[in-house]
């Protein structure tokens, strides 16, 4: 069903088309714009604000230089044979359209893509036109065989004439006008003076418009120009045909319609987003109920506009009171404007926005006569409301302005409270603007209607347009007419005859606009104390993220530096290892190596632990007591918190809650010293799990050569269980090491078949 077209001529709805017509750069476009009406169909209206998103922060479209060449397309379809520049601006145009859909493929990934599946396929027909055309729409010399035949020949022809009449102009120099070579109905002639004519054989072509020359073309050219006659007309046919089928090939592309309502719909698209652009719209959000909700909402046609939050829901009407000229309705106007370019995929002038979908927006603004059907204001606005009182529903936006007006003040406030009883029956939602005092005290105890007014600055006796929910309007005219300096006994009797009611009301009115100012003022200083805090909050975060960056490079910086310790040690104990072949104070090298070794090992950086750990020792070989079991095992396995413990031949699982760490046993074998040298510290347990196979040996080769020469035995090599590959190939080396006196599995309880337990010669 489509809008009331009153409707958006009272809401000026118009001049948004204007605007988009301004901002469109086809004439496709503007005719779109000039078109463009609301609907109510959600799911359109929803794509249409995609697009425009699309069209703003996806791709730019940039569609200037199409024509709408609709009506060449239709001409060529009766039959007409097209100029050539015709027919090149209808390839410039399709050329223009394709280009478009290929940035549309190229740069967006939303709904422009869809939109753009409508620009067909003319790159056929284009190389054919622009092959065929030059520059200036002439018909190319290569556009056909025959025709570039007959211009070869035209132009060697011309200048053989041009050559052959050059020469009479001595020999004819006194009859002649003008010592020149000219050309008459694509002849070329002498200029012969009229009384001396007969003097020249040969035919005369034309005349000046003086009579006073007339062109004579000389007889021993006239072959030749014959000739020439006869080429240039087979060239114009030649040149005929082309363009009888190139215009033919126009009229034979169906894609042609499709192609041109699509850069319309494309061109509407980018004015949308220019205007949301230049207007600095927003996108609203379309909700499924009756709900209205804007946010810092303006007039988009008026200039430097007050912004307003409008609210419609459980309070489904709003009765804004108060006097002329005070913006009420421009805030109607507002409302209404935002729900029509809502509906018509467009941006809407507020910081943000909900609406829902409305079937129609129903009016009754301003003070239309109709002097035809003699009707005066107040018929005409009775009129507009009972068409308002069929129509209205929940899915209808009602706005009336000054209601009850026109007519006896009771009267008027009488009819204005049953019409506004009947519409909230009817669960509209909507803003009425009225001077009506009762309609005031009516709001106060009606569920669903909700006063409000519009702000006035008594001081300076102007209005500050904005709009305040919850309060009804004073009417100032007392006020005014105060500081204007009317005399007071006229006022005081203006007061006892509006009788103590009214008074009374002006004053409760009056409080009420004192309290409201001041718990402004109350907020104002909330607001600005709640932004220092934010400010300050703010602050305090960013301290606290340069504080943690600056933690992490200096760990970084630590880590590196540990890691470069780390390396040199190690260079250093692989050099003392070559030295320890050929040195004859071999154990004093073993000890300062494995010195070494010790130092690189405190210094390399140890990898984070998981943060859920926070630092448990319990790992992988840990002995452990289980005091559910009265028992001790070691752990094989750790899932999280789960753990996999080895309980003599028992493997059984528990929580790492439920298990204690044991320390790890102490070696008190007694460890030789050598002369000059510090005890030994050698480690009698070398990890090996999670090395591949040549490292394990090399550092098990390493491990034996050290305990060797300190003469420490045994040495405990933790490789665990696995598929017991690494097991068998530490044992294929050790079987081969002459150092190794013998080995054998640990004991259940400290590793088993995990652990290699390797006595070292002495």
């Amino acid at each position: 069903m489509p809008f009331d077209s009153r409707a958006l001529t009272a809401l000026d709805f118009p001049r948004i088309r204007d605007a988009l017509s301004q901002r469109s750069a086809t004439s496709l476009g503007v005719e779109r714009a000039r078109a463009l009406s609301p609907s109510d169909d959600a799911g359109r209206i929803a794509r249409e604000l995609d697009e425009v998103e699309d069209a703003l922060f996806g791709v730019s479209l940039s569609l200037g230089g199409i024509q709408d060449i609709r009506e060449l397309h239709a001409r060529a379809g009766e039959g007409r044979v097209l100029a050539g520049q015709e027919l090149l601006n209808a390839a410039y145009s399709l050329d223009g359209a394709m280009t478009v859909k290929r940035a549309i493929n190229t740069n967006s990934r939303g709904p422009l893509r869809d939109v753009a599946l409508g620009l067909g396929e003319h790159s056929e027909l284009v190389r054919r036109f622009l092959s065929s055309l030059d520059r200036d729409g002439g018909v190319r010399d290569d556009a056909s065989p025959r025709l570039r035949d007959l211009r070869s020949r035209i132009d060697p022809l011309r200048n053989r004439i041009r050559e052959r009449v050059t020469a009479t102009l001595e020999k004819w120099a006194e009859v002649l006008q003008e010592h020149i070579v000219t050309i008459r109905r694509d002849r070329y002639v002498l200029p012969v003076q009229a009384s001396r004519v007969g003097q020249v054989q040969g035919i005369i072509v034309d005349a000046s418009a003086s009579g006073q020359t007339y062109f004579v073309e000389p007889a021993t050219i006239t072959p030749l120009n014959n000739e020439l006659a006869r080429l240039i007309l087979d060239e114009e046919a030649e040149v005929r045909r082309i363009l009888t089928e190139l215009s033919g090939l126009l009229a034979q592309d169906a894609d042609i319609p499709m192609t041109l309502a699509t850069v319309g719909e494309l061109d509407l698209i980018a004015a949308k987003a220019r205007l949301a652009r230049d207007w600095h719209l927003n996108r609203p959000e379309q909700v499924g109920d009756h709900t209205y909700d804007l946010r810092e909402a303006r007039h988009p046609l008026i200039e430097n506009p007050v912004p307003n939050d409008i609210s419609l829901g459980d309070t489904k009407m709003l009765l804004i009171t108060g006097p002329n000229m005070g913006g009420k309705t421009a805030t109607l106007k507002t409302l209404g404007l935002a729900v029509l370019m809502h509906q018509c995929g467009l941006y809407v002038a507020a910081a943000s926005a909900r609406l829902p979908v409305v079937r129609d927006v129903l009016v009754d603004i301003g003070d239309e006569q109709s002097i035809e059907a003699s009707l005066s204001t107040f018929a005409s606005h009775l009129k507009h409301l009972r068409f308002v009182l069929r129509h209205a529903a929940p899915d209808t936006l009602v706005l009336i302005d000054e209601l009850g007006s026109g007519t006896d003040p009771a009267e008027g406030a009488a009819l204005a409270q049953s019409l506004i009883e009947t519409l909230l029956a009817q669960d509209a939602r909507g803003i009425i603007t009225s001077h009506l005092s009762p309609l005031k005290l009516f709001a106060l105890e009606t569920p669903g209607l909700k006063n409000a007014s519009m702000g006035f600055d008594l001081e300076a006796l102007a209005p500050t347009y904005q709009l305040q929910v919850g309060q009804p309007g004073r009417s100032y005219a007392l006020a005014i007419a105060r500081r204007m300096g009317l005399p007071g006994d006229v006022l005081a009797r203006a007061e006892a005859l509006l009788g103590p009611d009214a008074g009374l009301m002006e004053r409760m009115l009056e409080g009420l606009e004192r309290e409201r100012s001041d718990l402004a003022g109350e907020l104002e200083r909330a607001t600005s104390a709640r932004r220092e805090a934010e400010a300050e909050l703010g602050r305090v975060r960013q301290e606290r993220e340069t504080l943690e960056q600056r933690r992490n490079e200096m760990i970084a910086e630590a880590a590196q530096k540990a890691e470069t310790l780390y390396a040199d040690a190690i260079e250093r104990v692989r050099s003392l290892r070559a030295r320890a072949q050929e040195d004859s104070a071999r154990p004093r090298v073993m000890q300062e190596l494995r010195e070494l070794r010790t130092a690189a090992q405190k210094a390399r950086p140890a990898p984070p632990a998981p943060r859920e750990d926070r630092g448990d020792p319990i790992r992988v070989g840990s002995r452990v007591d289980v005091p559910a079991y009265g028992a001790q095992g070691q752990v094989l396995e750790m899932r999280g918190d789960d753990l996999v413990v080895q309980l003599g031949v028992m493997k059984v699982g528990v929580k790492r809650r439920d298990v204690r760490l044991k320390p790890e046993p102490q070696v008190k074998a007694p460890r030789p010293t050598f002369a000059g040298t510090a005890p030994s510290r050698f480690e009698n347990e070398l990890q090996l799990r999670g090395l591949g196979v040549e490292e394990a040996v090399e550092e098990l080769r390493t491990a034996i050569s050290e305990a060797h020469a300190l003469k420490e035995s045994p040495l405990r090599v933790v490789h665990g269980k696995g598929q017991g590959v690494l097991r068998r190939l530490l044992r294929d080396y050790l079987k081969t090491d002459k150092r190794v006196e013998s080995f054998h599995d640990a004991e259940a309880n400290q590793g088993g078949h995990g652990v290699t337990v390797v006595n070292i010669k002495r």
